[in-house]
């Protein structure tokens, strides 16, 4: 007759479905850690990456002082006397914005120049260099002996790419810059200046860019590969039903109604960016800050940053062996102008997963 042994109280294992929780007694405590967490992020704050790309017009700055209602970016005025950048040029800025206490050193990333030319081959490569030279930064100080107590984290956590509201599908341009950073990055299409659109037109044009985005095999964020459990696949296949999101940026208030709003007035109203009835620039806003800001980075440290960190080893032949690994030569620019692997891992106890395509 076998006996079945009950787990021991005093056992460190932590619990699966094969092994259930042990039976507490009584409170020890543990909820306090939640409190020792906010106490931590109170005083040491958040750091978060954004980079915008599209093109000239689209209302890139202004959408992003409207994301952190702050004057995070100042957009230049067209003037006729300021000639056109004749290659594409990055630029970045970085805020520390607080609210009730919690600081977010919030750093920008503009693509000035992107797509306003008439060749517009190979466009994406000074931002995928960007990108990947932010990891190379960030892999050279990991692999210093004495490393800093903290590491200033560049690297770009999301990509926001505003689809000019053509009101047809992807152009071609879309689909390879999509195409090459989603492997790279966390790229979040919106379609930009939808104010423009009826609402069947807004409608149609997200059902054939989602169609574009699946016959190409763009897997955008949230990624499906990526939902941990039940909750994460419900909220995250409500998001991936709206994406690309139908956003108007305003950074200015008008009193609507005895009430100030942010909005854009034109002769026939004005277009109140917080109203869903109007846009969808809440469902953007919730995604970027209130819901997945963490996850964002997450992903970006233990999913983009580790497929670059891998394949920068494997090409240095650089085996993990201590001190060796300060020996891993500077990459090169045709190595980061490199799409990474396409495999990649969330938590570093999970195994290997291949995206769907």
């Amino acid at each position: 007759m076998d006996e079945r042994r009950s787990p021991s109280p005093c056992s460190s294992r932590p619990s699966s479905p094969m092994t259930p929780p042990c039976e507490m007694l009584g409170s020890v405590g543990i909820e306090a850690v939640l409190d020792q967490l906010r106490i931590k992020a109170m005083k040491t704050g958040f750091e978060f990456n954004i980079m915008v790309v599209g093109q000239s017009g689209l209302g890139k700055s202004t959408m992003v002082n409207t994301l952190f209602k702050s004057k995070v970016w100042q957009s230049s005025l067209p003037n006729l006397e300021v000639p056109m950048p004749q290659t594409l040029e990055l630029h970045s800025m970085t805020h520390v914005i607080e609210e009730k206490g919690l600081k977010l050193k919030l750093t920008v990333t503009d693509t000035p120049g992107f797509g306003d030319q008439i060749n517009n081959d190979k466009c994406w490569d000074p931002i995928l260099s960007y990108i990947n030279k932010q990891y190379e930064q960030y892999l050279q100080e990991e692999l210093l002996i004495t490393r800093q107590r903290h590491i200033p984290d560049t690297r770009v956590h999301c990509c926001v790419y505003f689809v000019p509201p053509t009101g047809h599908c992807l152009r071609p341009l879309d689909i390879e810059f999509l195409r090459r950073l989603c492997r790279t990055v966390n790229v979040v299409p919106v379609i930009a200046r939808a104010d423009s659109l009826t609402i069947e037109e807004r409608d149609a044009f997200r059902s054939r860019i989602q169609q574009n985005l699946k016959t190409h095999c763009i897997d955008v964020y949230p990624q499906k590969c990526f939902d941990e459990d039940i909750n994460d696949r419900l909220l995250n296949s409500k998001i991936r039903e709206q994406i690309p999101f139908a956003v108007v940026g305003a950074d200015r208030e008008h009193l609507v109604n005895g009430r100030c709003v942010l909005g854009r007035k034109t002769k026939w109203g004005i277009i109140e960016v917080e109203n869903m009835a109007h846009c969808e620039f809440l469902l953007l806003r919730d995604l970027l800050i209130r819901s997945h800001l963490q996850d964002l980075k997450d992903i970006t440290h233990n999913v983009h940053y580790e497929n670059y960190r891998v394949l920068r080893l494997n090409e240095s032949h650089q085996l993990p062996r201590g001190p060796g690994w300060v020996n891993l030569a500077p990459a090169s620019p045709g190595q980061l102008m490199s799409p990474g692997p396409v495999k990649a891992r969330k938590r570093a106890n999970k195994d290997s997963r291949e995206d769907e395509c």
